[in-house]
């Protein structure tokens, strides 16, 4: 390898480091982040729900329904239930798990606050 090779090989290494580094700014809102700031919430079906919708909440609430989709279509078959009886499973799960300052959709449509449900 000559003198230029490994300097390109430096460079190369350095630009993938730099990358890296300033990737972790520009990656997408994630869930527990979303919820703490009361933009997505769970719902009675097992799925989120955007509470104060945008283009970024929205991406969101997609890529985590579609992955629970699959999972409850997977969980469903492997133990004979459908699907939605899988999600309203989870859905109990989920909402207990919710922290008191999570927000979920009451069975009114409304978006409450988790404490607020008596």
């Amino acid at each position: 390898m000559n003198g230029f090779e490994k300097t390109m090989m430096k460079f190369k290494a350095l630009l993938l480091v730099v990358t890296l580094l300033f990737a972790g700014g520009a990656l997408a809102l994630e869930l527990d982040e979303a919820k703490a700031k009361g933009l997505v919430g769970e719902q009675a079906d097992g799925y989120v729900g955007a509470v104060k919708p945008s283009p970024e909440v929205n991406a969101l609430v997609a890529d985590i329904n579609g992955k629970r989709a699959k999972a409850y279509a997977r969980i469903g078959q492997k133990n004979g239930v459908a699907v939605d009886k899988v999600g309203e499973l989870a859905a109990k799960k989920l909402i207990n798990k919710a922290g008191p300052n999570e927000y979920v959709k009451t069975p009114s449509g409304t978006w409450v606050l988790k404490k607020e449900i008596k």
